[in-house]
């Protein structure tokens, strides 16, 4: 890299934002709401755990077993629920009370990682290419080497990663971060405030040949991906462009690192998905669904909203009741996963007793116990 390269416009974007010069109690409690019994005018400058807490730092109890921890964490204020807040008296005047820890801490954090944030100079680096039919907003960051085609569009406060690649013809929408490395092919539009992290590949090709008797013949990819606003695509994540119609990704949608969507694919509003999901070609998935790590869902299938689907589950068909699903060969209801899961551990025992039944053995040996360790129930 230059020395020009090295100028305030292109610092790194992938790295950890430098510490924070933190807020008072006092401030971060009028902003962000709840009660807290705690030094108010003290400033602190972000989370920790319970265990690791400095004094300049906030942590948070989201279960029962974290609670006893608080007498000795080192922070200067706890998030915890009322109901926690009534079994920690003795503590009241390190306490911050909410509704929620969880999501007060993701929201603070957030808000501290703003703070954080380096400030960069917009403009365009100097070993960037950048076509001249490009329309590039002048608030916008173009880093070292990176590469933007003809007639993309780049709104206002967009960031554009060492070495990334933005198609021809693309659209970023205003805010939105893409990290070093990440590739957009031709032809894709992102929406505004997204995330696009290291390594992630949206636009190519979706997965379409013909059989020509012992031959594949490749069918063009002339679709292209919409991905609406406030999406995160974790690193190494692959989105195919559409066969036709767009592959299209719904506001708000989540992504974790090394998923695959298939060409067509569409995925509702606020929908979550987990590492090494993989989703074949035309599935639907709906709106606030939770895809568990490794799911598996075939082509064509239809998903509801507000469905649940637990790791490691292949959805071969399409789910039209809304709740959680878990399994393999054949994927069920979670409940009735669960209850047959029950019988597998006990088929030794049932196999034997139905073995002595139809050897016409009049009583069962004293060790004949299932390998859960209760004695076998009697035959219906």
């Amino acid at each position: 890299m230059s020395a020009s390269d090295a100028s305030p416009a292109n610092a790194r974007t992938d790295g950890p934002a430098s510490p924070s010069t933190g807020a008072t109690l006092e401030d971060l409690v009028a902003r962000f709401g709840g009660t807290c019994g705690g030094d108010l005018g003290r400033r602190v400058s972000g989370f920790a755990s319970l265990e690791r807490a400095a004094a300049d730092q906030l942590a948070f109890v989201t279960a029962a077993r974290y609670r006893g921890a608080v007498a000795t964490s080192a922070a200067s204020a706890v998030l915890v629920t009322a109901r926690d807040a009534a079994l920690l008296r003795d503590q009241v005047e390190r306490l911050w009370i909410c509704g929620d820890p969880y999501l007060m801490f993701a929201r603070i954090a957030q808000h501290f990682e703003t703070m954080a944030r380096p400030a960069r100079s917009p403009g365009i680096a100097p070993s960037a290419v950048v076509a001249t039919g490009a329309s590039i907003a002048a608030s916008a960051i173009v880093s070292a080497h990176a590469t933007v085609a003809d007639d993309v569009r780049i709104a206002a406060g967009v960031r554009i990663g060492e070495g990334a690649s933005i198609g021809r013809g693309c659209v970023i929408g205003e805010g939105t971060l893409i990290h070093p490395r990440a590739t957009i092919y031709p032809g894709c539009a992102i929406g505004a405030r997204c995330i696009v992290h290291a390594g992630a590949v949206i636009g190519a090709d979706g997965f379409g040949f013909a059989k020509d008797g012992p031959h594949w013949i490749k069918i063009p990819q002339i679709g292209g991906v919409v991905i609406g606003d406030d999406v995160e695509i974790g690193a190494n994540t692959t989105i195919d462009r559409g066969a036709l119609d767009d592959t299209t990704i719904g506001n708000g949608v989540k992504l974790d690192n090394q998923i695959q969507i298939g060409h067509n694919v569409r995925v509702g509003d606020d929908t979550i998905m987990a590492a090494f999901v993989g989703i074949a070609g035309s599935a639907v998935i709906g709106a606030r669904c939770q895809i568990g790590g490794a799911a598996r869902i075939m082509g064509h299938v239809t998903i509801v909203d507000d469905t649940v689907v637990s790791t490691q589950t292949f959805v071969s068909r399409s789910i039209t009741k809304a709740g959680q699903y878990t399994g393999y060969y054949p994927m069920a209801e979670h409940a009735a996963f669960e209850k047959s899961a029950a019988v597998l551990r006990r088929l030794d025992g049932l196999r034997d007793r139905v073995r002595r039944l139809e050897t016409g053995a009049s009583s069962e040996p004293p060790d004949a116990a299932t390998n859960d360790g209760r004695e076998p129930e009697r035959p219906a």
